[in-house]
Formats: C-alpha cells, structure tokens, sequence
C-alpha cells in the first residue's frame, strides 16, 4: 500500500538542558534541545525506572519565542515525527535518530513558568489577566466582589 506510512510521535518528558538558539544560512532558527522521558516498568515484583534520552530540533520564529521558556527541567509536550541522521567517519558508519518537531507545549505548575503555552500559539496574557496582589482594594470578582448585582441586604 503505498502512501500508508506513518511517522509521528508524541512525547511528555523534562529538558536536560537550555534548548540552543541557531540559525541555518536561510535565516531560518533552530532550537536544538535533549528531552528525558521517565518510564516505570515491572520486573518480576520491583517496578524498575527506566529513563531514555531524545534530542529534538525545533525550527522557525516558535522555536525563537520559546527559546527563552526552554530551560533545563522544564516539562514539554512534543509533537513531530522521527528523522534518522546517517554519516560515516574513518570508515565507521554512524546513525542517530532525533526528533523534528512540529509542536512544543510548555507544562508544569506555576512555580514551573506559565502552564499550557503552545508554540505557534504563544501569547503572554495581557496585564489585566493578572493575578491581583492580596492588598489589592480592587474587589475580587471570583468571590462575587461585584455583589453579583443583588442588593446588599436580602430579606430572607
């Protein structure tokens, strides 16, 4: 069957280190990173952690806009396919497989950066989306600091 191959990959793992900023003679950046994804497996009784390192190119202006987010122990989601990188040196022949993604997805918890950015999709939120400082006199509307437009006394 021909045009039935498929070559994609997804994967959620932490930086190992800062993704490397280049650029190709077309002008074109290239973010070069490691990612190490974790994997528990069952050996006999004993659950065993396994760990695989990938390295990945990211390429265009998202690779720019994220670089800065692409820190070491930083988790991502990555979506790309598979390239196999062949050459040959002092009569060896080499290979290394790596990942040409498409997508970079930022993940973690606060402490972590800003969850859920996207690259592509990237955009920072505007001031007012902010969080609130806690001496704030500003109402806060979550807790229906607006009153919810009820009237302050309810007879009931």
């Amino acid at each position: 069957m021909a045009g039935s191959d498929i070559n994609s990959v997804t994967l959620v793992g932490r930086l190992t280190r800062d993704a490397e900023l280049s650029y190709l003679q077309s002008g074109t950046a290239v973010a070069a990173m490691s990612v190490a994804v974790n994997r528990s497996r069952k050996d006999g009784e004993q659950w065993v952690s396994e760990v695989n390192y990938f390295d990945i190119s990211y390429f265009g202006k998202p690779a720019e806009t994220l670089k800065q987010y692409l820190t070491k122990g930083k988790q991502i989601a990555v979506q790309g396919s598979l390239k196999q990188d062949r050459w040959e040196k002092d009569g060896q022949k080499f290979s290394k497989i790596r990942i040409m993604a498409n997508s970079i997805e930022l993940l973690g918890g606060r402490s972590d950066g800003n969850p859920g950015q996207q690259a592509g999709g990237y955009t920072p939120r505007p001031a007012s989306q902010n969080y609130q400082a806690a001496d704030s006199s500003a109402p806060d509307e979550s807790f229906g600091g607006d009153n919810g437009g009820f009237p302050e006394d309810i007879p009931f």
